[in-house]
């Protein structure tokens, strides 16, 4: 019974900890710590910013897309809501985690727009904990819907 629930307690952690993680690789982005060298990759100029732009502001209306097909299934977390569907119409009939992917492309968007290793950084790191949700998020989907491996079959991304 108490390794169960120490289980259970240390894969929610698990949970909570990426999604906090995720957060706070967004906010980063909009911080520059002070102790951090802002060494630039290359010089930035207007082609590689306006590239940057466009790229957060495509991902950030697919983000919106994926929210609004959501509806009230939409959770920060990997779990599935209790009373949740599952959702493969609008957005989602062409790509299983928009949302997920539209994040990574945003924090692209905002290393192009910077070109320095601290946006590539977290880019980077957003990328992994973002993998890391998509594998846990996708073993709760496939026990929760049993048509989910359908799903997967049909739209692999």
């Amino acid at each position: 019974m108490f390794q169960f629930q120490l289980t259970r307690f240390l894969k929610t952690t698990y949970e909570f900890f990426l999604v906090i993680l995720q957060f706070l690789i967004i906010i980063l982005h909009f911080i520059q710590l002070e102790f951090l060298p802002k060494k630039e990759i290359m010089q930035v100029n207007f082609i590689f910013s306006l590239f940057g732009f466009l790229i957060i502001i495509i991902s950030s209306i697919v983000m919106l897309i994926a929210i609004k097909d959501l509806g009230s299934n939409l959770s920060p977390f990997p779990k599935p809501i209790v009373n949740g569907n599952l959702i493969t119409s609008g957005i989602y009939r062409f790509i299983r985690h928009p949302m997920y992917y539209s994040l990574i492309f945003i924090s692209f968007g905002f290393f192009i727009t910077k070109l320095s290793f601290y946006h590539l950084g977290l880019t980077l790191s957003l990328a992994l904990i973002i993998k890391f949700k998509i594998i846990l998020e996708e073993k709760y989907l496939n026990k929760k819907f049993k048509n989910y491996f359908f799903y997967t079959d049909k739209v692999k991304y």
